[in-house]
């Protein structure tokens, strides 16, 4: 079908309707696609070959351009050497990692509850990375709190297996002076006071 200038009329149809059944040869691209899902949209166009009309699919590509790097590394290439990169499900962890996106941030620093300000470098390089444990491991000052969370939990499991332990840790509350010796050879430095 020709349009009044005699150039063919693109079509562009959404599907919702059931879908039909695939012929095992069949060269469409939607076809190809619909076995792997449901395709929202067709664009055909009719032509006119030797006498004949025939319906021409055409695939449906989008394209999206823009900085999502944040404030990398390294500095990006100029625009016109960029190639556009085919992103999807299987293969989104792998291209965040060439795009190597990053964030650097001066947040309030709410550990010091003194209004001061922290810098933070948060670097992105698959998914995983956005989890907020993940984030807290880029930040030293949470770092450090988590790994003595870890510490303390693993404590907490001994010390519920082991009834010496406990009467151990007893005994060094209680006296000053072991208290004291146990600070130092932690590394905390201070003095300890008893419970």
């Amino acid at each position: 079908m020709r349009g009044r200038d005699g150039r063919p009329i693109l079509f562009v149809r959404s599907v919702v309707e059931p879908q039909r059944k695939i012929a095992c040869m069949s060269g469409s691209v939607h076809d190809k696609l619909a076995r792997v899902r449901k395709p929202r949209v067709h664009i055909t166009y009719q032509v006119e070959t030797e006498g004949a009309e025939i319906e021409r699919e055409l695939p449906f590509v989008l394209g999206i351009m823009g900085d999502f790097a944040g404030d990398p590394a390294e500095p990006l290439k100029p625009l016109a050497e960029r190639k556009f990169v085919q992103i999807d499900r299987d293969n989104f962890d792998e291209v965040m990692a060439r795009v190597q996106p990053g964030l650097k941030l001066r947040v309030e620093n709410t550990l010091a509850g003194d209004g001061s300000e922290m810098a933070v470098d948060l670097k992105f390089r698959s998914m995983e990375d956005f989890e907020p444990a993940k984030v807290a491991e880029q930040v030293p000052a949470l770092k450090a709190l988590l790994e003595t969370r870890a510490k303390l939990r693993d404590l907490m499991s001994k010390v519920d297996r082991s009834e010496e332990l406990e009467t151990l840790l007893e005994e060094v509350l209680q006296d000053k002076a072991k208290l004291d010796k146990l600070s130092g050879e932690l590394g905390l430095g201070g003095k300890g006071s008893a419970a």
